[in-house]
C-alpha cells in the first residue's frame, strides 16, 4: 500500500512495530530501523544488490525478523523537485516490491542526505573506506529520521 503523506502513513501503522528505511541505490541498498516508539533511525545494515529476486526475499526476510511495519523508501528527486530516471527506477522497485511484500509504504525526498551524512562523516574524521563502509545505511538513517520527525 502506496501511502501519501506521513499523516495517512501514520494512521495505517499497527503500533509497536517498526519502520525500515531505504536507500537505494543501483549498487546496494542501505536500510535503517527505527524503535518501536517511531522516535529513533538507527542504521542498520547494507545490501550488496543482487538480482531483484533475491533482494525482495532478503527484505521480506529482515522485515519478518524484526518486526517491521511500514517501509520508507528514500526518493532521489532532483534539485529542483523534478523527477528523473532515478526515481523511475526507485518507484518502480517499489511497485515490483509490493507485489511480493506490501507493509504501508511511504516515499521520502532524500534530497541531500549523502552530503549530509558524507560531511558528518567528514566532520567525525573517518576515514574514506570507512566512510564507503558505512554510508548507505546511514543515509537510510537520515531518511527515516527525516519522516519520524514529520510524524511527530
Amino acid at each position: 500500500m502506496l501511502l501519501d503523506n506521513p499523516a495517512d502513513f501514520k494512521q495505517t501503522l499497527a503500533p509497536g512495530r517498526r519502520l525500515l528505511g531505504f536507500d537505494l541505490g543501483s549498487k546496494t541498498i542501505g536500510l535503517a530501523l527505527s524503535d518501536r516508539t517511531w522516535t529513533i533511525a538507527q542504521p542498520f545494515k547494507t545490501l550488496r544488490r543482487r538480482k531483484f529476486r533475491d533482494d525482495a526475499d532478503d527484505l521480506a526476510q529482515l522485515a519478518e525478523q524484526h518486526d517491521v511495519g511500514g517501509f520508507i523508501i528514500g526518493l532521489p528527486v532532483n534539485m529542483d523537485g523534478s523527477e528523473g530516471p532515478r526515481c523511475q527506477s526507485t518507484r518502480q522497485f517499489q511497485k515490483n516490491l509490493s507485489a511480493l511484500i506490501d507493509p504501508p509504504t511511504l516515499f521520502w525526498d532524500e534530497r541531500l542526505s549523502t552530503a549530509a551524512v558524507t560531511r558528518t562523516l567528514l566532520e567525525a574524521d573517518q576515514s574514506r573506506a570507512r566512510r564507503a563502509q558505512v554510508i548507505d545505511k546511514m543515509a537510510a538513517a537520515y531518511i527515516l529520521q527525516g519522516l519520524l520527525d514529520a510524524m511527530r
